[in-house]
């Protein structure tokens, strides 16, 4: 498995020793879990480096897990040792998808730029064009790539939605969590709470490359949990965590500003997957749901969060977000104050 050490990572490593595969765990790092069993084999892997992949590779494998794979310059250095691999499963993401005016993730920025998907999004959706300027761009051609493929390298590419769990880089569930922590009272929420961004814990990822790894084909499935919460559900499923009770105020329509209303789930429409066939495919079915899932997560980051800032505990989430919109309460208090003057 390419990409062991992260976040998906550590889990699907777990769930397929389970499940009965002998497995190599590479990563930059070479890190091993301390909840993997000593049957893991833990190798340091640079995914840039041709020659450390071939080596890691060996004699070949049956099934190789790809958690890292961007571009059509990694399809290719997979194509290129497909005699060695007998099938693949490889992470993609949700964000390839684009409606049918070609919005999609690369133009929320713009007015009227967030998508308009259908509810749900079936795998058929058309997605934007390959290349390499963006995130989506390049998981497009990366699919494309592989799927060219066919039976010389069968390859299952999961498209991921927004995932969660302990161990995560850029966790959106911080949010809510250290507000809750920092005892703020109030949360002010964007288009009435009621955002959907589908979620996908991180132990659903790993049962849908399990069962995949059973059944190679060349195809690509949604992956996500088996609901959709809004926004306003997700910061009162982490306040009944904490055992906590905040105050919500909701705005009818966009954020009064970048620091105000809002979230890592904030969008003008839904944003929800069609999991029926990869139910139909695989036999999936989900591990977990969201609000089971939260207590280990919201355990793990208020220990992250212990006695550190938290831009030191999670700085890719600070490069990610800015260091000055998740927490800006000075600037929620004022607006709170001039909108209950109102």
């Amino acid at each position: 498995m390419l990409g062991a050490s992260g976040q998906m990572g550590r889990a699907t490593v777990a769930a397929l020793v389970a499940d009965g595969w002998e497995v190599r765990a590479a990563s930059r790092g070479g890190d091993v879990d301390e909840a993997w069993p000593d049957s893991v084999r833990a190798v340091r892997v640079d995914r840039e480096d041709d020659a450390a992949l071939a080596k890691a590779l060996g004699d070949g494998c049956d099934v190789l897990v790809d958690m890292v794979a961007f571009g059509r310059g990694h399809a290719r250095r997979l194509r290129a040792m497909s005699d060695r691999i007998g099938s693949a499963v490889v992470i993609s993401s949700g964000a390839v998808y684009e409606d049918d005016q070609g919005r999609g993730f690369d133009t929320q920025g713009r007015p009227d730029g967030f998508p308009r998907y259908p509810v749900p999004i079936p795998e058929s959706q058309a997605t934007v064009a390959p290349g390499e300027s963006t995130y989506a761009t390049r998981k497009v051609a990366l699919e494309r790539e592989l799927l060219a493929a066919g039976e010389e390298l069968p390859v299952t590419l999961l498209r991921a939605g927004a995932v969660h769990g302990p161990h995560c880089r850029t966790p959106r569930e911080l949010y809510f969590v250290k507000r809750a922590l920092d005892d703020r009272p109030v949360r002010v929420l964007a288009y009435g709470g009621l955002s959907r961004f589908h979620p996908v814990h991180v132990s659903n990822v790993a049962e849908l490359v399990r069962l995949a790894a059973r059944r190679p084909g060349s195809r690509v499935l949604n992956a996500g949990d088996p609901q959709a919460p809004t926004v306003a559900d997700i910061g009162d499923a982490i306040d009944a965590v904490l055992g906590r009770r905040t105050e919500t105020v909701l705005v009818d329509g966009p954020p009064p500003s970048p620091s105000v209303g809002e979230t890592p789930w904030s969008g003008a429409h839904p944003v929800v997957y069609d999991m029926s066939a990869a139910e139909k495919e695989l036999g999936y079915r989900a591990v977990t749901g969201y609000a089971e899932s939260l207590p280990a997560t919201v355990e793990w980051l208020a220990a992250r969060l212990h006695g550190k800032e938290w831009t030191e505990a999670f700085p890719k989430m600070a490069a990610n977000y800015g260091k000055g919109t998740l927490f800006d309460y000075p600037a929620e208090d004022a607006w709170l104050a001039e909108h209950r003057a109102g």
